[in-house]
């Protein structure tokens, strides 16, 4: 048995936030338990879960995931669901123009209201949910323009029913927020896994884009 005093654990704070019905609480569900459950009701205020991921036999990682309702960009308490995060994930309804267009409303609000301890902004990773529902009103161009614009660490299409993109979208994020706390930022992707379709695109601090492929 494994000396539990070798056993290095780090919790992390994630908050999940978009407008209502863009699918946060399934998601959130879909990622812990592996399970889609469509019966979900609008969440109220702020919904917790908690992910454990073995990165090793001696690393553990635990994501306390805060899902914040839709209504509570307009709140005075965001500024209390945001502290201490480590990261966020915004998440929109490629079906729906108006959560999209609301994409950038949330990226702002997280950028005033938290920081990393260094004084840096939240990473944060733009995820366009529903892309098992056909006629996306959400072009690709469009995903990709404001995940550059407005600084997001990277974008990519899942589906929560489906069970499209989430784990791999997840590891993603999680990389970089070890990545943040060490002294020297290595990225565990390969460049040689680059795809043309840009699934996942990183922002590097020169501007310069890289392009990540997602699991087929």
């Amino acid at each position: 048995m494994d000396d539990p005093k070798h056993v290095k654990e780090k919790l992390f704070k994630v908050i999940i936030v978009g407008d209502s019905l863009v699918g946060k609480t399934t998601f959130v569900h879909r990622y812990v338990s592996g399970k889609f459950d469509p019966g979900f009701k609008t969440t109220v205020g702020v919904d917790f879960a908690l992910k454990k991921i073995q990165r090793s036999e001696d690393d553990i990682v635990r994501l306390q995931l805060w899902d914040i309702a839709g209504q509570e960009r307009v709140s005075s308490l965001t500024r209390v669901y945001y502290k201490d995060a480590s990261a966020c994930v915004i998440m929109f309804d490629i079906t729906s123009r108006k959560t999209f267009n609301s994409v950038m409303n949330w990226k702002k609000d997280v950028d005033k209201k938290v920081t990393l301890s260094n004084g840096n902004p939240v990473p944060c990773l733009l995820l366009a949910n529903k892309i098992d529902l056909p006629n996306p009103v959400v072009k690709e161009d469009e995903i990709k323009n404001l995940s550059h614009s407005q600084d997001f660490l990277g974008w990519n299409k899942i589906s929560v029913k489906d069970n499209t993109n989430i784990e791999h979208s997840m590891n993603f994020l999680v990389d970089e927020i070890l990545a943040q706390t060490t002294v020297v930022r290595e990225m565990s992707y390969s460049e040689g896994r680059v795809d043309s379709d840009g699934r996942i695109v990183v922002q590097e601090q020169n501007n310069k884009s890289r392009l990540l492929s997602c699991c087929s």
